[in-house]
Order: structure tokens, then sequence, then C-alpha cells
């Protein structure tokens, strides 16, 4: 006989909650099932007779959730699992287990086994969405203790898990591997969707099919550590999914250090998700009494397609990660392209009467501001030493953040305080604040070492840089955290147990971030890592924006910025207009409008026409950017199966849209040959599109004075006319009232 218990955030069951839990079935001899239910999926767990407690199911929700005892009947393999581990929730090393463990061990007494059972749950209802299920599972020999959490949000569909261990033994117990999330599926075939990439290269997809063994995902740059593989991947169940078709599992680690994604295709097809930490260099000595908690690992499950996945995904991470997700961003100007390490008070006064001129909000300040001993001319020198540079900025940052007021506009500025040259005060000054093996010769990335921020001196003076900042300029706006650095001779002249560095290393980065948080809740604050490299939810809980890539070029941005908007909404992702790539002025305009749009060229010298064509874009954009920052986002035509790249944006009420088409090919012929169908339209409602953002002078081949019914629209489609003559168009999408 079975016990269920359907744990839910939705309203109209959270009350049971408060009272009792849901019972199907009652017996002297019960099989405990929990449910974790969101609005179209259950996730199941399964306690077995010997306590073991096993992942029965993951998909959409059965009605009748008594008939979840029956799934484990259908499955009939050649042979049994001879473990009763194969679909653990969380696998133990050791004991009974032949499989890739989430958590391995060794005991006070030297012992390596460990053994998990089922011992209680609980469920708290947070709000009328939100829901925390913890499972307690317990060693009976040793009495360490694992509780698993389940954190859903009903409406989003998305589920964050995470594990926290606690050592309940006399002396210490030497964590080996400590997973947040063991996740077991079922399906006929798996199909990977896993990136690369480098600087410049970020984002590079790549797809196959899962076969029997063990795919690895993982990083081991200490920081930065998105530069060759994000923490972000798809599972496709079956086949692979499509936009609109497929059962796909959508998700990333939520960790800013080194992670690891273990994929094994076990003896039975079983695919089995093994996320968290990287356990590499990392054995943790966990202290009698006390306990160590993972980063969460988020995943979201649609099957109806990518689309809808990521749709979930990004109205998760703007209702509950992001900095003021639902609100708003300030567009800027930044002198970094235009100026690089050159430039004076002269040279910045007359880019912040530019800004005001381009129409954009805030100007920043990027990197060369400071350092005097050993001045930041370039990048061989002076990070640490953050004191303005008195030949570049006689009266200090105070006077340009007064005179951008008096131009009308906010100021910002660029810091990289997790960073330190070899040549700087703070390096002579402080040696043993430096991550550096002692005995070796130090190894530069881009000329400079990292902080040790396990070193709670360290994470005062990280968090003094940017509080002083503030403290001393009061009106400060925007802050540009940049991390340009991987570590190398990892070592740190604080810890006594080296093993401990690479996790605390972020423990002690995430600790500075929550002390500026708490002080300043609702700085904007943009994630950058010289480009993608540190694009993840544990970093952008802290953070209002990211930096997807250094590069720029508009047509690779395409690429870059497609494949992130899979994971992260539009709202936090930063595309600036600069001089690279040949394309033309608007089409990287019209690239950079994807997003949280800033500008990152020298505005005196446009000619009348492009000056005023920008102005208009910022006019341009303020009309439009709720709808991109808020609205829903739909692949039309993916750059990589065509000549054209389309991306649909439209608002909850289905009333008002924004789509971007883009050539992506410059052969003999390339252009919109056929129609795109739009999606997400009301198929009963009016529809006019409107040809926006047109270059002065430019005409539009589109007829605004038609009108289509959302059905049409998405069963016929619209040709937007592009060609090499139109290489950007954008389009609003309107319901005729």
């Amino acid at each position: 006989m079975q016990r269920i218990v359907r744990l839910t955030s939705h309203l109209t069951l959270a009350i049971l909650f408060a009272t009792s839990f849901f019972i199907a079935e009652k017996a002297v001899a019960q099989k405990e099932i929990i449910i974790v239910s969101t609005a179209h999926n259950d996730l199941v767990l399964q306690e077995e007779n010997n306590k073991d407690l096993n992942m029965l199911y993951y998909g959409r929700r059965l009605s009748n959730a008594k008939e979840y005892g029956a799934i484990s009947s259908l499955y009939r393999p050649v042979r049994p699992d001879p473990t009763d581990q194969f679909s653990s929730a969380y696998t133990p090393a050791g004991s009974r287990n032949l499989l890739e463990p989430a958590i391995t061990v060794t005991h006070a007494d030297g012992d390596n086994s460990l053994d998990l059972r089922y011992v209680s749950h609980q469920t708290k209802a947070i709000d009328d969405n939100v829901s925390l299920l913890s499972v307690q599972l317990k060693d009976p020999v040793y009495g360490l203790e694992v509780t698993l959490y389940y954190k859903s949000y009903y409406r989003e569909d998305v589920i964050e898990q995470w594990s926290t261990i606690r050592n309940n033994e006399k002396g210490n117990v030497i964590l080996h591997k400590f997973a947040s999330a063991d996740l077991t599926l079922r399906a006929g075939s798996y199909w990977l969707r896993q990136y690369h990439g480098d600087w410049a290269r970020e984002m590079q997809p790549e797809e196959a099919r899962l076969t029997h063994g063990i795919k690895t995902l993982d990083s081991k740059l200490g920081t930065r550590t998105d530069l060759y593989e994000p923490p972000s991947f798809m599972i496709s169940l079956d086949k692979p999914a499509t936009e609109e078709e497929g059962t796909v599992i959508c998700g990333g680690v939520e960790w800013s250090g080194n992670f690891r994604v273990d994929l094994e295709l076990d003896p039975q097809d079983n695919l089995r998700i093994i996320a968290g930490m990287n356990n590499y260099a990392s054995s943790y000595s966990l202290e009698s009494g006390k306990e160590f908690t993972t980063p969460a690992f988020v995943y979201v499950l649609s099957d109806k397609g990518k689309g809808e996945a990521s749709r979930r995904l990004h109205r998760w991470a703007r209702n509950y990660k992001l900095v003021d997700g639902n609100g708003s961003r300030l567009t800027l100007l930044n002198n970094w392209e235009s100026t690089y390490f050159d430039f004076n008070e002269q040279k910045l006064a007359a880019l912040l009467k530019d800004t005001k001129k381009l129409g954009v909000d805030l100007f920043l300040l990027d990197d060369g501001w400071f350092a005097n001993k050993y001045p930041r001319n370039g990048d061989h020198a002076g990070l640490g030493d953050w004191q303005p540079n008195r030949s570049k900025l006689p009266n200090g940052i105070a006077s340009l953040v007064k005179e951008a007021q008096g131009d009308g506009v906010k100021f910002g500025i660029w810091v990289e305080p997790e960073m330190v040259n070899p040549k700087s005060e703070l390096y002579e000054q402080h040696p043993d604040w430096v991550v550096k093996e002692p005995a070796r010769e130090e190894h530069y990335f881009r000329n400079q070492l990292v902080l040790d921020l396990t070193n709670p001196k360290v994470q005062d003076f990280v968090f003094g840089i940017v509080d002083g900042l503030f403290t001393q300029n009061p009106d400060l706006a925007y802050i540009k955290w940049d991390c340009n650095a991987v570590i190398f001779n990892a070592h740190s002249a604080y810890l006594k147990d080296q093993d401990h560095f690479y996790v605390d290393y972020v423990r002690g980065l995430y600790n500075v971030l929550a002390r500026l948080r708490t002080k300043y809740p609702k700085i904007p604050m943009m994630l950058c890592s010289g480009g993608g490299g540190r694009v993840d939810y544990g970093a952008l809980s802290w953070f209002t924006e990211y930096w997807p890539s250094d590069n720029t070029d508009p047509l690779e941005r395409i690429f870059i910025q497609w494949e992130y908007s899979y994971f992260y909404p539009a709202i936090a992702s930063s595309n600036h207009v600069t001089d690279w790539g040949k394309q033309p002025l608007k089409f990287r305009c019209d690239v950079a409008m994807m997003g949280k749009m800033g500008f990152d060229i020298v505005i005196s010298k446009l000619d009348p026409k492009d000056l005023a064509y920008v102005q208009g874009t910022v006019k341009t954009y303020n009309n439009i950017k709720g709808i991109i920052w808020q609205g829903d986002q739909y692949r039309l035509s993916d750059p990589r199966d065509g000549s054209v790249a389309s991306m649909e944006y439209l608002d909850t009420t289905k009333s008002s849209g924004i789509i971007f088409n883009y050539l992506v090919n410059e052969r003999y012929g390339a252009g919109s040959q056929w129609p795109i169908r739009l999606k997400g339209l009301d198929p009963a409602k009016t529809y006019r599109l409107k040809e926006i953002d047109l270059y002065p002078g430019a005409v539009s081949s589109i007829d605004d004075n038609k009108t289509y019914s959302g059905e049409f629209l998405m069963t016929a489609g619209f040709n937007p006319d592009v060609d090499l003559r139109r290489t950007s168009v954008v389009l609003s999408v309107e319901a005729v009232k």
C-alpha cells in the first residue's frame, strides 16, 4: 500500500498543508510517495521497503496521484537492479552503489562507506506560488545526515534543488563529493545540448545523443569559470526538441566557481543527472556538529519544446532571481572603445556631453581611472590600487559625478576588485593576500593575479573598494564589476586546509556581494568577466545584468545572444553598439536592442545622419524596451538554419510585440525568401505590422495599412523583406482595437 503526499505551493492546496497531508490511502505497511508539483509537472519520490529513497518520475503531472505507484512495475529490465540504488534520490558511495555517486565521504574513523535511508520529510508553503520540501536521509550506522531540498515555483514550473550535509560524528568527516542534485530520467533516448567556447567565442552549441557511460561537463578555472564551458545545458527526451515540440529539461548550476555535471546512462538505460560543485581538488573537512550546504541546481521541464522551457525560466529569473528583475534598467554610453586607457578630465567632460546628446541615461567610466605609483595606463599595472589617478583625474571621481549631474545624466564606474597586478602597491604591501604558490614561479592571466577571498581581511578590502566609492560619491549610479583572470597555482596563505580553497573562495565572494546588496539593494551592477566568463544564477542573484561577450561584432552577437536567451531573460543581457564588425550602424543598433541597450562609440565622430539616427534609435528603444525586458520571447527563425534570424518579444496581454529580423548570410540571393511564422499571438485578434527604427530618409517596403488575424500570422506567416539592401528590419506588432 502507498501513502501519497502531493507537495505544491498552489494556493488552492496550500491550506491543506497547514493542517494535514493529503493522503490517498492508509495502511499499516505504507510506501511513502512524495510528489513535488508545479503547474504542469510532477517530480515523484518513493520510499522503498528498505527505507531507500528513489526518484520515481519527472514529467507531465497525472490527475490521479494514486497511479504513480504503478510506474515502477512498468519497467522490466533484463536484469534487476542488484543494488536497489540505480534510481536513488541521492546516491551514496561505498556501500551497495555501483554507479556514479552524488556523495562520497570518509568518516571520522577512516571508513569510506555511506548508506542513506529515508527518515522523514516536511514541506513549507512560502507563499501561494513557492513551496520548500525538505527530505531527511540518515546513515543508520554513522549518523551522518543529508537533507535534500526541493524549492518549487508553481506557476513557472521551475525547481531549485540543493542538499545540506550534517556531521553528527565525534570527529571530522571528509567530504570528497557533494552534489546538489541527483535526478533519474527515463526515456527511449537522451539528447544533450551543451556549450563550449573561449574569449569572444562564448556559447558555441553542440548537440548529440548520449551513449552509455558518463559524460561530464565541468570547470576547474576557479574564477571566470564559464570561459570554456558554461554550467547551463539542455536534455531532450526521446528526440531532439525543437522550439515548439518535444520534452526538454533546461537548467544549470547556480555557482560561480568550479562546477560539475555528470550525465550517466546506466545499464538499465536510465539517465542520471548529478550536478553541483566540482569536487576537483576540493575534499572538504567537515567538523563535528557542522553543516555543509551546496549551491542550488535549477531546472525546468517542458513538453512543448525549448521555447516554452526558456520562457518559464525567464519568468522565474525576473520574479525570483535577478536584482530588480521586474524593474527598469539604465541605457548608457561607455568610454572603453573610444578612449581605452588614454583619457583625462577634458576628454571625459566631452563624453559626458555626448551622453546627454545621445539621449541615454548614464555615462560609464571604464578601466584606467586609478592608481598613482604604478598608473593604470595599460593592463600591466595598477590593479589593486583604487585611488583616482591624479594625472588623469586631478579632481577625483566626485567632480565627474557632479559634472554628469550638471549635464543631466548619471555616472557609473568600472572596478575589478578581486584582482591585482604584481606591479601595484597592494601587491607590495600584502603579498600574502594574493593567490599563488609560495615556492613556484608566478603565472599570469592578462598580466594579473587573483586576491584570496577566503581571507576575511581581503573580503573587507574588496567590500571597502566599492563601499568607499559610494561613500565618497553618494550619487554614483552604476557599477561594472569585472573579473578577467582565472586561478593559477591555487594556494591560500590564509587557509590551513588547501582543499577548502576553491569552495571558500566563492563563498568569500558571495559574502562580499551579500554585504554590498544589504547596504545598496537597488544599485544597478553589471556582471562582467572578460565577457561571458561568469554567467550563472549564483552570481546573477547579486547583479542586475551581465556582459555576454567582449565580441560585439553584431553578426557574431546574434548567435551568442541567441544561445544565452535559452537560459537568461533579455533584461539581463547587456548589448552595446560598437565599431566592431562590417555591418552598418542600423544593423548594430538593431542587434543591441535585443536586451539592455548601450553604446560604446564616439558620438562626436558621427556624421549628422548617423547622429540623428542613433538619437532616434534611443527614443524608439525607450518606447519598446518594456516589451523586450518583460515580454515573452519567441525564437522564430534560427540563424544557424538559414539566411535570416528572427526573434519576437510579446507582451503578456498578446497586444503588443516587437520582431527583430537580421540577414546572417551575404551570399547571392540571400534573404527572407519564405514567410516567417509568428508565435504566441491571440488567433482571434487582428494585428497591424509596422516597420520601426528606420534610418533617416529610408522608406519601408512594409505596408502598415494592412491588418492580419493572429491566426493568419501564426499559420501563413509574414515576410519582413530582409535582403542585402535591408539587412536588419525591426517590426512592431499591435493589436487593432
